[in-house]
């Protein structure tokens, strides 16, 4: 059988293949290391960065449920000059791309930082998240109107030359709406999704599990709804999109990518199993070698066409 080609082209991201780890899962890189070397995969991304250090919420901020895993983390990070003083010299180093996510609790928080990210820096991409359920302001406030949603993009446009990723939301009425919002603020490239709002009550004890009473729900749990929101997004915008949401195996990600994902990005698989991008990488290759494609590109969006 001929070598299927694994590269992906996405408005200016380039990646060697399609597999990406999700903010907020891989910390920033050198924590995985030891299992999986960052050469193997299209890219990382780092731990979500906001303008000044943050503690992150209090604990218990973690709670597992049946199909997923609650989190309530609140963009624990050691800001931005702390991220650039300590993390980014080692990042750029990595053999694969870098895409940095920032998150900002004002409109001017967004610009400052992606005023600090150029071409130059040695970053390939930056995601923009405006969907974070974890925090009180900004956050997931940005991403549930398409006006804000579309000005955030707008100002991190005007302020670095880097292909901007944006991060979207679940917790919407209408995800073609966010959508297509972003894509006229200037996104080159959406990634959904993120975590849906969820909360689990300890039975014994009567109380909310989390510290902070809600947080994201992951995992194999949301998969579904990942899918549907990447199937229908791809009908309705021009530009590529990153899915997410549950990926687990080959067959997830390949599943992603037919609705219509130039890309696929790992999260809670990687606390389950380490080494899991690899195995998917590994799984989708051998897909589309089985079924003589000669770019894993040519998946993307099959089940449109059928």
């Amino acid at each position: 059988m001929s070598k299927v080609s694994m590269a992906i082209q996405m408005s200016g991201l380039s990646l060697r293949n399609p597999i990406i780890t999700s903010s907020g899962t891989y910390g920033f890189g050198e924590e995985y290391s030891p299992f999986c070397s960052p050469s193997l995969l299209g890219g990382i991304t780092v731990k979500g960065i906001t303008p000044l250090p943050r503690l992150g919420n209090p604990v218990p901020r973690l709670a597992e449920t049946p199909a997923g895993l609650l989190n309530s983390v609140g963009l624990e990070n050691p800001g931005l000059e702390g991220f650039i003083r300590s993390y980014l010299p080692k990042l750029v180093e990595l053999d694969t791309s870098v895409i940095v996510n920032i998150s900002g609790f004002s409109i001017e928080d967004y610009a400052h930082l992606a005023s600090a990210f150029q071409n130059d820096s040695g970053i390939a991409a930056l995601e923009v998240n405006i969907s974070c359920p974890n925090i009180k302001h900004g956050g997931m406030a940005f991403g549930t109107h398409p006006e804000s949603a579309q000005e955030v993009i707008a100002i991190v446009r005007k302020n670095t030359d880097l292909p901007i990723i944006a991060k979207l939301s679940p917790n919407v009425t209408d995800i073609v709406e966010m959508a297509r919002a972003v894509e006229r603020g200037g996104a080159d490239i959406i990634s959904l999704i993120n975590t849906l709002l969820g909360m689990s009550i300890d039975v014994k004890s009567q109380k909310p599990i989390l510290a902070n009473k809600m947080g994201g729900l992951s995992g194999p749990a949301v998969r579904p709804i990942a899918v549907r929101m990447v199937y229908q997004v791809y009908e309705a915008v021009d530009i590529p999109i990153v899915g997410m949401g549950g990926i687990s195996t080959w067959q997830d990600a390949v599943e992603f990518m037919l609705a219509g994902a130039s890309a696929v990005s790992i999260g809670t698989a990687n606390f389950i199993n380490p080494i899991a991008p690899v195995d998917i990488l590994t799984g989708l290759e051998n897909y589309c070698q089985q079924r003589g494609y000669g770019s894993v590109q040519e998946i993307v969006g099959l089940a449109h066409q059928r």
